[in-house]
Parts: C-alpha cells; sequence; structure tokens
C-alpha cells in the first residue's frame, strides 16, 4: 500500500484532531483518518474472541475460520469471489490471535462500494464449500508437519504451554495434528455465530473517505450482524513464574532458545518504562543481549526480546539461535545479562538512547496508511485513548531513571523461564 504523503509530514506531531471518531445511524463506531491525497482507503477491523474461543479440543478453529471467509461467500463460489477481488484490486484478508479475529481491507476510493459489499457479504454469508474447507485443512497440515522439525516453531509453541499450562493460552492457535482433522463445518459456522458480532467490533479507516460517507458504508457492511456476541469469559492469568528450563531434543545443527517471564500488562501505568527498558535489554542491534551475546563474544546467530501484552496477562519473550556446542554458553551469557540490568538497571545514557528510539521509531510505525490504520485499531483494543499519538512523546519523556531501574527488577528479578530445542541439553 503506497504511503500518502500527508500522513508521512504528519507523523511528526499527529494532532489528535485529525482522528474523528464517526459513529453510523445503527451505531456502529470507526476511528476515521480522513486523507485525499491518494484515492485509497485502509480499513482494519476487529472482534474479540480470536483463538481463546476454539473448543478446547479442537484448537486451530479460527485459524480454518480466518483462511476461508475469503473462499466465497453468498451465491458467489471462491473463483467468483476472488474474480471479483482480483478485477478491482481489492485487497480482503482475515486473521486470529490469541484474543482477537481481524480482517483488512484494501481499495481505491472508486471500487470502495464493491470492496465493502464483498466484506459483508463474508462476514454474513460464508459459504465453508467442502472443497475449499479441505484445501485449507490440507494447508494447515502440512504448516505443523513443517513445525515438527522447526525448533523456532516447537520452543515458541512449549513456552507458552509452560506459562500459560490449562489456560487458554497455552494453545496453540493453528491447532495440532490431532485436532485440525476433527474440525467439522458446523465448528466452523458455530465460530462464527460466536465471535463475529457487534458488541465487540473495533474499526480504524485511512483514506480518501468522507465522514458521511463512511458513515453509510458502516451500517451496510456491519449493520446486519448479530448484536450480541456468544462466547466463553477468559479467565486472567499469570504466566508460571521463572526460573525454570526445558530442553526438547531436536536432531538439527542449530539449537533454538526461547525465553521469558511474567510481563506488564498494557494497561498499566509502568507499561512505557517496562518498553524502554526492553529496549535497552533486548530490543535491536544497539541492546545489551545483542552486544554482549553476539558482537562481543559470538555466541548466538541472533538474540532478542520483545514484550508481549495480551487482554488477560503479558509476558516477555526473547530468543536466541547458536551452535548446539555453545548452547550452555549461550544461555548462560543470557542470564547473566539479565541479572546485571534487574540488579543495577540501565544507564542514564541507555535510557535517553532508549527513549529517543522510540519516539522516532513512531514515524516509521505510520508512514503508510495501512500503518496508520493498524495503529488506530490496536489503541481500541487496547483501550486508549483517541488522542493518544498526540501524547506519545511526552509519556515516553516521563519515564525517569528510578522508573526504569524499579520496572528491570520487576521483569528480570526473578529469572528466566526457558526453553532449549537441539541436539543435547545445556549442562
Amino acid at each position: 500500500m503506497l504511503a500518502s504523503p500527508s500522513l508521512l509530514a504528519a507523523t511528526g506531531t499527529f494532532a489528535a484532531a485529525r482522528i474523528k471518531r464517526v459513529v453510523s445511524r445503527d451505531g456502529i463506531e470507526a476511528w476515521l483518518v480522513q486523507d485525499a491525497t491518494v484515492p485509497l482507503i485502509a480499513v482494519e477491523y476487529a472482534f474479540g474472541g480470536g483463538a481463546t474461543q476454539d473448543p478446547s479440543d479442537k484448537p486451530g478453529v479460527s485459524r480454518m475460520v480466518a483462511g476461508l471467509l475469503d473462499q466465497g461467500a453468498g451465491d458467489l463460489d471462491s473463483t467468483t469471489f476472488h474474480q471479483r477481488l482480483d478485477r478491482r484490486a481489492i485487497e480482503l484478508s482475515f486473521e486470529s490471535d490469541r484474543d482477537h479475529f481481524r480482517g483488512s481491507l484494501r481499495t481505491l476510493k472508486d471500487n470502495r462500494d464493491e470492496a465493502f459489499d464483498l466484506l459483508r457479504m463474508a462476514l454474513t454469508s460464508p459459504r465453508f464449500d467442502s472443497a475449499d474447507v479441505e484445501r485449507i485443512r490440507a494447508g494447515a497440515l502440512a504448516k505443523l508437519r513443517h513445525e515438527l522439525t522447526d525448533p523456532s516453531s516447537l520452543a515458541t509453541r512449549k513456552f507458552f504451554e509452560v506459562a500459560f499450562k490449562d489456560h487458554p493460552y497455552a494453545r496453540e492457535a493453528r491447532g495440532t495434528l490431532d485436532s485440525v482433522p476433527k474440525i467439522e463445518v458446523a465448528d466452523l459456522k458455530g465460530y462464527v455465530r460466536g465471535v463475529i458480532a457487534k458488541d465487540t467490533l473495533k474499526i480504524a479507516v485511512v483514506g480518501d473517505i468522507d465522514p458521511e460517507t463512511l458513515s453509510n458504508l458502516l451500517d451496510r457492511t456491519f449493520s446486519s450482524l448479530p448484536e450480541q456476541s456468544n462466547w466463553t469469559p477468559v479467565p486472567e492469568v499469570v504466566a508460571t513464574k521463572p526460573p525454570q528450563r526445558v530442553f526438547i531434543p531436536l536432531d538439527v545443527p542449530q539449537t533454538f532458545v526461547t525465553f521469558g517471564g511474567p510481563g506488564v500488562r498494557r494497561n498499566e501505568p509502568e507499561f512505557m518504562a517496562a518498553s524502554v527498558v526492553n529496549r535497552i535489554l533486548g530490543g535491536g542491534m544497539t541492546s545489551r543481549l545483542f552486544r554482549e551475546v553476539r558482537k562481543k563474544r559470538g555466541l548466538a546467530y541472533f538474540v532478542g526480546e520483545r514484550l508481549v501484552w495480551m487482554d488477560h496477562s503479558a509476558v516477555f519473550v526473547g530468543s536466541s539461535g547458536t551452535r548446539a556446542e555453545r548452547a550452555g554458553e549461550t544461555v548462560e551469557e543470557i542470564e547473566r545479562q539479565v541479572r546485571h540490568i534487574a540488579e543495577e538497571g540501565p544507564t542514564q545514557q541507555e535510557l535517553d538512547d532508549a527513549k529517543s528510539y522510540l519516539k522516532g521509531s513512531q514515524k516509521l510505525a505510520l508512514n503508510t496508511s495501512s500503518k496508520v490504520a493498524r495503529t488506530l485499531l490496536q489503541h481500541q483494543l487496547d483501550k486508549l485513548p483517541i488522542d493518544y499519538l498526540e501524547k506519545h512523546h511526552a509519556i515516553v519523556d516521563a519515564v525517569t531513571l528510578e522508573d526504569a531501574k524499579r520496572v528491570a527488577a520487576r521483569l528480570w528479578g526473578g529469572g528466566l523461564l526457558t526453553v532449549l530445542v537441539g541436539r543435547s541439553p545445556v549442562p
């Protein structure tokens, strides 16, 4: 998707007034950034539920639904539906994460009516024809079989299993080789009925469209959805307390390491401080982990860490890849760096550099219409105010060295939950 020049110019001082709250006659709300520089419209939307609403014995249902919603709807079979999309250069896609079922729509302004109509059909009358179901199922099973020999996938899956045990977050959203073959069309239809509803719908729109036109399209597209979703509440959960270590044997030349522990929730006041110190420890090529583990000692091919927050929990998750014979040294050095920052915190210079990066990186995160729409949707899902972009720099600047040290001790003071996948366990 091409960037909009006026959006690019605005990202440094993104005025809250540019984001309009549009509410249709039927009460459907969207956040809109109107920009007529390029005749494009980008739409991002999400429903609550996600993979947590898969049947406990059939993980993978939501991912299959995501793969099938654009495979025919109403009286249009898969081939005809895609011909309609391709003829107008309309991009329509769906995905499911742990907490949300998401969708994206990209269209030229002149094709918006047809684009929104195809979206309506996909959401309200998906076909789930048997040939399409079996094709998507075969693709899902092929990916799952590949993951049996992929150390990264095995380590990540095991990390969440150990971190969340019997909570829905422990289940793999892609399903398993046992569960995916059991998924029936009735499961797919049941998921759509239970999750795709107006009460949890969030929408962000960026591009060449005015509020009145958008309001009408919102009603035409979403008004016929059920008023209320019907899904199982998800309990709050705190990830398993470290330290723990798990080893999975796999005969591959590179040992893959996933490490992490309980994190900071997005709605907590300390979240921004956590973002800053995580940048210092494991974010990018200037981080301590990169410098000490990879650059200085040459222990790993890569190493990094990120914050992961969900609706009902949060973790920090890092990863590294190294030669099998150096896995022990790599894990020891990662643990050493984690202990060091937990005990002493960052320096003032590290804090200043990380804050500067976070403020600058926001511009790159908003340099296309699609990125702006995704960002505004995520802000709604995170329950942030509509003027958050305007406040972002001030929130970053408010993080003090004392804040950073306190959050570093909270995040990493307990050690790590570590999963290794490779030829031999670390002593």
